[in-house]
């Protein structure tokens, strides 16, 4: 699933499905390898070229040895753990590590098995699932395949308001086969619903635990999931540990425990990781790159982030409802100054709502078509203040959010601000506290009086229909409220086909009209970060810690 949230990450986000949200700029998976190319994992080489010089890495060291216990920094507690809420960075930052899915993301971005050991597609409407013989969840008990029938059967639920739900869209129904085997049944072909099987919608926890918690699931007690690690103290306000499971049935994790402290401000974040008050972190606060980098105090390293930096235009009533308006702000948007000012130089400019790498698993001439004949980066502002007089635009007003959140979401509000008022526009800020800019994903009230905001979306599965999905009509995300039959049967096409030229031929086709329309205006893509102290590594570099147990591989640096 995507997200949306503020680059330094001082507030929520929100998912764009059901209930969850983006992950408005913060600093915000697939099925058996043998049947989806998007299992592929990102594209070597050939890369966008980078506005200042960042460098992506694959990894990071491996651990020398095992550690008692490290501490990681977290920009925001979870208000829970319960794996059909984790639609946000915090929640899944821990949970990844607590709480497993039937299949697994890798730290390369590709799709192993999990939980389930096998899944195969008999047919395009059946997805069976072979589950693993001797996992114990962390109660002990034995997991079944009536552990899995009630947690997907969660997210289903229409009582429980999941972040997941709108994944299961196409479910008909989840049924025990055998002792060991579950089987989905699909109302129709969908290349979707396997690959979200790698992320939080594919968690499996116990039935007896889930039913015992009750209501306090996920706030107290147990998760009594299969992870390598299992839930401590949750000290509310403060922090989270945990525990390392002894009775994992994968490799143990290298620590016998992880502390999840939880430090909204990013100065404190940043102070915490100099200091060593804290080992390390994710979602960095771009200010503080450059400080991060001279400190000595470890090493800031960057990684594929399948994000990219948006302008989310949140409705089309306004000046905003002629796409030449649209157009003409994004020529007029200088994005090479956003990339240098809000992201540290660590981020490429692009005018693609997808990145490149969610197109690994497309045929190279499809990859390439879906980029070919994108709009220019570069900012003309005589050709765009052209395109406002043409629509007869020329003073209108044009409002959006703005929050000092962090210096991503300010700093590309002002960047609006000033690409509108050089071409005869009139660009209001309307600031939003940052701790209610996540209403902005969630709730139409918090968006009114508003035509755009700053959003970064990620994709949870690497695949460009986890984004270009957002704009068919009644998608949660298409708050503007687009509409066009021929994108909505390109969406309908693109989901069906399990056969990568096809789904990413539609999908490119679907990468066009977006782009053409300007459903949303595309800023940069944004790489993950994430700060290493002295005496650890092993952390995966890219994104996939959301739904990997990255904290596993986290043990002891080499002297």
């Amino acid at each position: 699933m995507p997200r949306a949230l503020p680059l330094t990450g001082a507030a929520g986000s929100t998912r764009h499905r059901s209930t969850r949200r983006r992950y408005a700029l913060p600093v915000a998976a697939l099925a058996a390898v043998s049947l989806l190319a998007a299992c592929a994992g990102p594209p070597k080489g050939g890369g966008p070229k980078t506005d200042t010089a960042f460098k992506l890495s694959a990894g990071t060291p491996a651990a020398a040895g095992e550690l008692d216990s490290f501490t990681w920094a977290l920009y925001a507690e979870p208000p829970t753990l319960d794996y059909i809420a984790a639609f946000d960075y915090p929640q899944n930052t821990i949970l990844s590590n607590v709480c497993e899915s039937l299949m697994r993301w890798t730290p390369q971005l590709t799709t192993v098995p999990g939980l389930a050991e096998k899944a195969t597609n008999p047919t395009p409407l059946t997805w069976v699932y072979d589950l693993r013989a001797g996992v114990h969840f962390h109660d002990g008990s034995v997991m079944t395949a009536d552990d899995v029938v009630f947690s997907l059967g969660r997210q289903t639920d229409p009582a429980n308001g999941a972040a997941w739900a709108s994944q299961f869209e196409n479910v008909e129904s989840v049924k025990k086969t055998g002792p060991l085997q579950v089987t989905v049944s699909l109302k129709q072909p969908d290349s979707q619903f396997p690959q979200y099987m790698a992320t939080a919608a594919g968690v499996v926890a116990s039935k007896a635990g889930v039913e015992n918690a009750g209501e306090n699931y996920g706030t107290s007690g147990s998760l009594d999931c299969t992870g390598p690690f299992k839930l401590g103290t949750w000290n509310k306000g403060q922090s989270v540990e945990l525990q390392r499971f002894d009775g994992y049935w994968g490799t143990k994790a290298k620590s016998k425990k992880a502390v999840f402290t939880f430090l909204t401000d990013p100065s404190a974040r940043t102070n915490a990781m100099l200091s060593g008050e804290a080992d390390g972190g994710y979602l960095i606060p771009t200010e503080s790159y450059a400080r991060l980098r001279a400190s000595g105090a470890g090493t800031l390293y960057f990684g594929e982030g399948l994000s990219t930096v948006n302008v989310n235009v949140t409705s089309m009533k306004g000046a905003l409802g002629d796409v030449r308006v649209r157009r003409a702000l994004s020529l007029a948007l200088d994005r090479s100054g956003f990339v240098k000012a809000g992201l540290g130089g660590a981020g490429t400019v692009t005018t693609s709502l997808t990145t490149k790498a969610a197109w690994a698993g497309a045929p190279a001439n499809l990859r390439d078509s879906a980029f070919a004949g994108l709009p220019s980066p570069e900012q003309n502002i005589d050709a765009a203040k052209r395109m406002v007089e043409e629509a007869g635009a020329t003073g209108k007003t044009v409002t959006i959010a703005t929050s000092s959140i962090g210096q991503d979401v300010s700093l590309l509000a002002t960047a609006v601000q000033d690409a509108g008022t050089k071409i005869g526009l009139k660009v209001e800020l309307k600031t939003i506290a940052p701790n209610a800019f996540t209403s902005l994903f969630t709730d139409p009230k918090a968006r009114e009086g508003l035509d755009m905001f700053p959003e970064t979306y990620y994709d949870s599965v690497t695949d460009p229909m986890d984004l270009l999905s957002n704009f068919k009509t009644g998608a949660y995300q298409n708050y503007a409220g687009y509409s066009d039959e021929a994108y909505d049967a390109l969406t309908d096409k693109a989901r069906s086909e399990y056969d990568p030229a096809k789904r990413f031929s539609a999908a490119a086709e679907l990468q066009k009209k977006a782009a053409d329309q300007l459903l949303w205006i595309p800023v940069a893509e944004w790489p993950t970060a994430v700060f290493l102290g002295k005496r650890i590594t092993g952390a995966p570099t890219t994104i996939s810690y959301l739904y990997y147990p990255w904290a596993a591989d986290v043990g002891a640096a080499a002297r």
